[in-house]
């Protein structure tokens, strides 16, 4: 049996644990919360390594990714280096190809039409594949990172616009706690609603579910929404607010979608981690293989 263990800067109430199988393999999954507090996600990492097969580090990334270039996060790299023996990931090789590749199976699969919808991505430095592959299908883009990450009403409307000003901010905000930039811990279950006319303009939403659910307004009707880490409650809040359509690009398993990091960490404690360079197509190819198939749900 495979032990995957995810640690998260987020909530504890958000845990969970699953025994489930892929291709034949027993993998136990188990979730743990430390609400935000870094120190103790060190600790955790510290006293579980060389006992699990694999880590998948949740609330915080281990790099922003912009365009062909990537930034170290100081936190989040801190973090994975507790583990000497025990592989750390944190999601990012699923989120450039199963986050790539749902737009095309949502057109192809459900007749989902998306060229000339809006999309609010809430967070490009998270998911720069799906913001790549949203705005290659024909979407009109709402970039909110500035909107969701610092609190400041500049969305923008290009990628290649806000590539130029994440080159320029990067190289200081990969250096900030995470929690300045991020909910954690029992910030996760609060909902302010801010920047209503945004998600009113979007007909898709996507990205982060805590980033999307931050500033969540009462009515949501007839919006698709693409994330990841939902669980029942999250999707009972989406159904009653109207939302049409969700798409995880993780699938179900024990009653919620785990984050992406949970599906890397699954990947990787079966079949080992690929060189850097070939991530995205032996990750493709794994998971065909899985016979992996996103989440589509109609709500509404």
């Amino acid at each position: 049996m495979k032990w995957v263990v995810s640690v998260s800067l987020g909530s504890a109430s958000r845990n969970h644990s699953v025994m489930t199988d892929f291709l034949g393999e027993q993998v136990r999954i188990d979730r743990f919360g430390t609400e935000g507090d870094v120190r103790a996600a060190k600790q955790l990492v510290r006293s579980l390594d060389g006992r699990v097969d694999a880590f998948g580090l949740g609330g915080i990334n281990l790099h922003y990714y912009t365009g062909s270039r990537r930034y170290a996060i100081r936190q989040g790299i801190s973090i994975m280096r507790e583990a000497r023996y025990s592989p750390v990931v944190d999601g990012s090789g699923i989120k450039d190809t199963v986050e790539r590749d749902v737009v095309t199976y949502l057109c192809r699969e459900f007749d989902i039409g998306l060229c000339g919808q809006t999309a609010l991505v809430v967070s490009v430095l998270d998911r720069f594949g799906l913001a790549e592959a949203l705005a290659a299908a024909g979407c009109r883009m709402i970039i909110g990172d500035a909107l969701f990450g610092l609190g400041i009403p500049l969305p923008f409307t290009s990628l290649a616009t806000f590539d130029r000003m994440a080159r320029l901010t990067l190289p200081v905000l990969r250096h900030l706690p995470i929690n300045w930039l991020y909910p954690l811990g029992k910030s996760q279950e609060e909902i302010v609603p801010r920047f209503e006319k945004y998600y009113r303009q979007a007909n898709i939403l996507a990205g982060d579910f805590h980033f999307i659910r931050r500033y969540l307004p009462q009515s949501l009707t007839d919006k698709i929404v693409i994330s990841s880490t939902v669980t029942q409650q999250d999707v009972a809040l989406l159904r009653q607010r109207g939302v049409k359509w969700l798409v995880t690009t993780v699938p179900d398993l024990g009653g919620r979608s785990f984050g992406a990091n949970v599906m890397e960490a699954v990947l990787v404690s079966i079949f080992g981690l690929p060189p850097e360079g070939c991530r995205q197509e032996q990750y493709r190819l794994l998971l065909r293989q899985m016979g992996y198939r996103p989440r589509v749900e109609q709500l509404n």
